[in-house]
């Protein structure tokens, strides 16, 4: 079937997530026709995008340049708060020690030194920033605010108002967006150029021919399939954070026409995540099913031990890989537990309606409660950690403090605190997959390459099926951030490669 209600589009943009509308913005405004292909139905389109909290990891120096991207900074707020900066040479440094060093440097570079041009050129389009008071500061003496961990700005609204401000975006420019309408495979000439997508439309397929298809559909972890294939066994049985419309098809119809796979395969963000959600995201709750104060407690796994390091760095630098720690633990589940100095500083998230936790007035009467927990090997545990807390160094979340324990077979290196003020909670996690890691190779400009190396004609990728940025774990606030510079690039590089032909 072939229709035409597509039109003539140069540019057909697969997905309609974020790194999908930077694609179809870019491509729009540099002068050619696009739409957009969405799997999912209005409500919940935008991928994993919607999902998010907005975070997004940029590089700045100083508040004047905070104020680019939040306008509507007060006077006020840039005299009393302290944004600090977070410098390229600080995100290369980050980005190196948290990927082991394995990121692609190409790619790496491209991200950091475009990020701050790239979120001013986002607002521009209609995205609003504001500062992340709520998760990335911490109130100090006299009620001011000072930003830690690298990370200043959030979407307004979340994923979901990012989402919604880019469609609206889209819409103003004149790019249509197809709801319900997945795409099936790439279409190619005899020479292997990618002339257009079939897509599933009004449930028919349907030729769309274009002159240039860029892929910004997500990875594969939506797939229990593909999860179990390339992270590995038990993978299977992880839940969802974000959309279920995450299968992997762009990086498949990529493969298939001879797309050279990149990037850390069995590798993927995962995150602690609580116990009873859902087995994909739901859109009324977003983010909020992540658990992510762990630093500031401990961690209990059903044998009734430690068995994480929690203070081992900035929440930012730990959480997308501990999730695939929870899951290698008995039952794939631990317990996160804190104490009366502790549990006002919890995260809004620990605070919802839809949570797993229990409440005590005494550890002993705490670890009874934790279902699935060797009860008294916990409650030893717990005794034997406050016990080994150092108390020379002051508590300090701003900072990594030094305030650890000593003597453990895994000591807290940061943040560690005695549990010994009642009321004591626990709250359930296991194991929530963000995004996959492994995709597809692209050059500089968002090309997709074939396993020759060399750029598939009319092709051309960004967002999280882009392969060789993230290994082994994550910084947090980048895939945004990644989805935005790399969208923009890969929608610019396929309005050049159009007016090229």
């Amino acid at each position: 079937m072939s229709t035409t209600d597509f039109g003539n589009p140069d540019v057909i943009v697969v997905g309609a997530g974020n790194a999908a509308c930077c694609a179809a913005l870019a491509a729009r405004e540099n002068g050619a026709k696009v739409i957009v292909l969405e799997a999912a139905p209005v409500e919940d389109s935008g991928g994993n995008s919607r999902y998010t909290g907005g975070l997004m990891r940029v590089v700045y120096n100083n508040v004047e340049d905070v104020a680019q991207l939040i306008p509507d900074l007060t006077e006020e707020e840039k005299k009393t708060h302290d944004y600090g900066s977070y410098t390229a040479d600080a995100y290369f440094d980050d980005m190196g020690r948290i990927t082991q060093y394995m990121s692609d440097p190409d790619l790496t570079e491209t991200l950091i030194t475009r990020s701050f041009d790239t979120l001013v050129w986002l607002r521009k389009k209609g995205v609003r920033f504001q500062p992340s008071y709520g998760r990335q500061s911490y109130k100090v003496e006299g009620g001011a605010y000072k930003f830690w961990g690298g990370l200043v700005a959030e979407t307004w609204g979340g994923g979901a108002g990012l989402v919604d401000n880019e469609h609206k975006a889209c819409e103003r420019e004149g790019i249509k967006i197809f709801y319900d309408t997945p795409a099936l495979s790439l279409l190619t000439d005899d020479g292997g150029t990618v002339v257009g997508v079939k897509a599933k439309y009004k449930g028919r397929n349907a030729d769309i021919r274009a002159k240039a298809v860029v892929l910004a559909c997500g990875g594969f972890e939506s797939s229990a399939e593909m999860r179990a294939r390339y992270l590995g066994p038990g993978w299977d049985l992880a839940k969802v954070r974000g959309t279920r419309y995450n299968q992997g098809a762009g990086i498949k119809m990529a493969l298939d026409i001879g797309a050279l796979p990149y990037g850390h395969w069995s590798g993927c963000h995962a995150v602690g995540w609580d116990r009873n959600a859902p087995p994909f995201g739901d859109v009324n709750v977003g983010d909020q099913f992540q658990k992510h104060s762990y630093p500031w407690g401990i961690m209990i796994n059903a044998n009734g031990e430690r068995f994480v390091d929690e203070g081992a760095d900035f929440r930012n630098y730990t959480y997308a890989k501990y999730g695939r720690v929870i899951l290698n633990q008995p039952g794939m589940f631990a317990w996160q537990v804190f104490d009366q100095k502790l549990i006002p500083m919890l995260r809004d998230e620990y605070r919802i309606k839809q949570v797993t936790k229990v409440r005590a007035n005494t550890l002993e009467e705490l670890v009874q409660k934790m279902e699935g927990v060797n009860a008294e090997r916990a409650l030893q545990e717990i005794k034997q950690y406050n016990a080994a807390v150092q108390k020379d160094k002051k508590f300090n979340m701003a900072i990594k403090d030094g305030r650890r324990t000593e003597g453990l077979a895994i000591d807290k290196t940061n943040w560690a605190n005695t549990l010994d003020e009642p009321p004591f909670e626990a709250y359930a996690v296991t194991c929530g997959v963000t995004f996959s890691f492994g995709g597809l190779k692209i050059t500089n400009d968002g090309e997709v390459e074939d396993t020759s190396g060399k750029p598939i004609p009319g092709l051309f990728a960004a967002g999280e099926l882009v392969g060789g940025i993230f290994y082994h774990n994550y910084p947090g606030g980048t895939g945004l951030t990644s989805g935005s510079v790399f969208g923009k690039i890969a929608g610019a590089g396929a309005a050049g490669y159009v007016k090229g032909g």
